[in-house]
């Protein structure tokens, strides 16, 4: 989903937009992925009895709460946008609860990215901009492509000069 045209100002083009790296999910996934697991361990080697039961009542939950879990953070990767215009950089999240950034890139001093190895081989990373505004330094993680994120940003910063 992109990110809603009629928040832009008037005039204003989206150059980058963006939803967090995939990389957001890979913890809840694990964890249904573990919890399914032991599920279908408990299914083929508990035998019959009250506690056999328990176990598989258990094991069912634990993946039917951390399904919940993967939904709920799929909710929050559709409403998470970082989108770099030709006049600002915006950032946006939450489902019921809404926050929001916004970096007029006139006030955009320094732009840096960090990767671990890990993150440049999945195309993940954070992305720290330095502004002269009131907050001083915004850092947004699980950022697609920060290096390109980067170079975006400086470019959108010369076509304001120009």
């Amino acid at each position: 989903m992109a990110y809603p045209q009629k928040l832009l100002n008037p005039g204003e083009e989206t150059i980058v937009d963006l939803h967090p790296h995939w990389w957001y999910f890979a913890k809840e996934v694990a964890r249904v992925a573990v919890f399914f697991a032991l599920a279908i361990v408990v299914a083929l080697f508990t035998g019959e009895g009250s506690i056999s039961g328990a176990l598989r009542w258990i094991s069912i939950a634990l993946v039917v709460i951390s399904g919940v879990g993967v939904a709920l953070r799929w909710l929050s990767w559709v409403t998470t946008y970082f989108v770099v215009t030709t006049d600002r950089v915006i950032f946006r999240s939450g489902i019921i609860s809404r926050r929001g950034v916004e970096i007029p890139l006139g006030r955009v001093n320094n732009v840096l990215f960090h990767q671990s190895l890990f993150e440049r081989v999945i195309g993940a990373g954070d992305l720290l901009i330095e502004s002269g505004g009131e907050s001083g330094q915004q850092t947004f993680t699980d950022v697609r492509n920060p290096d390109r994120v980067q170079n975006a940003i400086h470019a959108a910063i010369d076509g304001l000069r120009d």
